[in-house]
C-alpha cells in the first residue's frame, strides 16, 4: 500500500472522479466550494486509489499549516471552554484544526505557548492574555501570523472580540443599589486583570452615583472558587456595622466559592447577603441558590473571534496587510434568587 500511496497523485485522483485538478484541491482545501455530489466522487476516488495528502509537504508550501492556536488563562473555567467551543466551530466548519493551551494563568506558561505557536507555523492565533505576552504576540504579527485577543476589544495594536465589562460592572452595581443594598464588596483579580478592572470600574461608578453607598474592594490571586471561598472568610471576620450586605463578584466560579463560605458559615442568601456573579455560566442557575450575574454571549463571541481571525489571514494572503478589527458585545444583567429580597 505504501509503495502505490507514493505512485499516485491529485492528478491520478482527478482522472478517475472525472474532475479537474482544481477541483481536487478545493474538496481537499475549500470543501464548501464544491457541490456534494463532486465531493462524493472525489472522496471516493481517492478512498479507491489509497491516496494520502502529505501534510508536511502542504505546510512547507503554505509556510503554515490550517492549525489554529488558542491560549486561553484557563481552560476549566466553563467561560472560555465555551469561547473555544464557539470558534472551533466555526473554524472546523471551515476546514481548520483549533489547538487550544492552557496557561494556567501563568505568565511565563504563556510565552513558552506563543512561542511553540510560533514554531509549529499556525495559520494564526486567538488569545486571552493575563500576563506580559503582548511582546510575543507582536511578534507573531511580525512574521505575518495574526493575532485576535479574546476578551479584549480596545487594543490599538490587535484586532480583538469582548464585551463591554465597564458596562457589565455597572448593571451590577446598580442591581445591588437598587435591591436596597448601600455596603458592597467587590470580589476579584483587579489588580491583574483588564476585564475585571473595568468591571470593577464600572461598579464603582455606579456605586459614587448613590450617596451613602460604599465599596470594598477585595483583591485575589485567582479567579476560582477557592479565591471566593477565602473572601467570604474576610468578610466574616468584619464587625456588622462595616459588613457588606451584598458581594459583586468578577466571576460566577469567584461567587459559587463565595456562597459556599457564607451558607458553610450559615448565613442566608439573599436574606444576609446578596451576591451576583459574572459570565453566567450554566453551573450558576444551577447552584444551591440560584446566582444573579451579567451575561456575555460568549459562543458568538468565540465565533466572531474566528471569523476574525480568518478575515487576517486572508488579507495578509492576497496584500500581505493586517487588518485591525474589534468587535464589542452588550453584556445583560441576568436576575435570580442570590439577589432578590423578598
Amino acid at each position: 500500500m505504501a509503495d502505490r500511496q507514493r505512485s499516485v497523485s491529485t492528478k491520478d485522483v482527478a482522472a478517475l472522479a472525472g474532475v479537474s485538478i482544481g477541483t481536487v484541491s478545493n474538496v481537499l482545501n475549500a470543501p464548501h466550494k464544491v457541490a456534494e455530489a463532486t465531493r462524493l466522487r472525489v472522496n471516493g476516488a481517492i478512498r479507491e486509489l489509497g491516496w494520502e495528502r502529505n501534510e508536511n509537504a502542504r505546510q512547507l508550501r503554505a509556510g503554515r499549516s490550517n492549525t489554529i492556536g488558542m491560549l486561553v488563562p484557563n481552560l476549566y473555567n466553563p467561560h472560555f471552554a465555551e469561547l473555544f467551543h464557539g470558534a472551533e466551530e466555526f473554524l472546523y466548519e471551515r476546514g481548520f484544526i483549533v489547538n487550544v493551551s492552557n496557561a494556567n494563568e501563568l505568565p511565563e506558561r504563556e510565552e513558552l505557548i506563543l512561542d511553540q505557536f510560533r514554531r509549529q507555523r499556525v495559520g494564526g492565533v486567538m488569545m486571552a492574555p493575563v500576563g506580559a505576552a503582548m511582546a510575543s504576540a507582536a511578534n507573531l504579527m511580525e512574521r505575518q501570523i495574526p493575532v485576535v485577543l479574546l476578551d479584549e476589544a480596545n487594543n490599538s495594536e490587535f484586532s480583538g472580540v469582548g464585551s463591554d465589562n465597564f458596562t457589565g460592572g455597572l448593571l451590577a452595581g446598580h442591581h445591588l443599589i437598587d435591591q436596597g443594598h448601600h455596603r458592597i464588596a467587590f470580589v476579584g483579580a483587579s489588580e491583574r486583570l483588564v476585564q475585571v478592572r473595568d468591571r470593577l470600574r464600572g461598579c464603582q461608578v455606579a456605586v459614587q452615583a448613590h450617596p451613602g453607598a460604599s465599596l470594598r474592594v477585595i483583591s485575589t490571586a485567582q479567579m476560582d472558587p477557592e479565591a471566593g471561598r477565602r473572601a467570604a472568610e474576610e468578610v466574616l471576620k468584619l464587625d456588622l456595622p462595616f459588613r457588606p450586605t451584598a458581594v459583586f463578584c468578577a466571576s460566577d466560579l469567584v461567587a459559587m466559592g463565595f456562597l459556599q463560605g457564607m451558607t458553610a458559615a450559615g448565613l442566608r442568601v439573599p436574606e444576609q447577603m446578596a451576591i451576583i456573579g459574572y459570565d453566567d455560566i450554566d453551573f450558576a442557575a444551577s447552584a444551591a441558590v440560584p446566582l444573579s450575574s451579567i451575561r456575555q454571549p460568549t459562543h458568538q463571541m468565540g465565533r466572531e473571534a474566528a471569523s476574525l481571525l480568518l478575515g487576517a489571514m486572508n488579507a495578509i494572503s492576497q496584500t500581505g496587510e493586517m487588518p485591525r478589527i474589534s468587535k464589542l458585545f452588550n453584556p445583560d444583567l441576568v436576575v435570580r434568587e442570590s439577589t432578590l429580597r423578598s
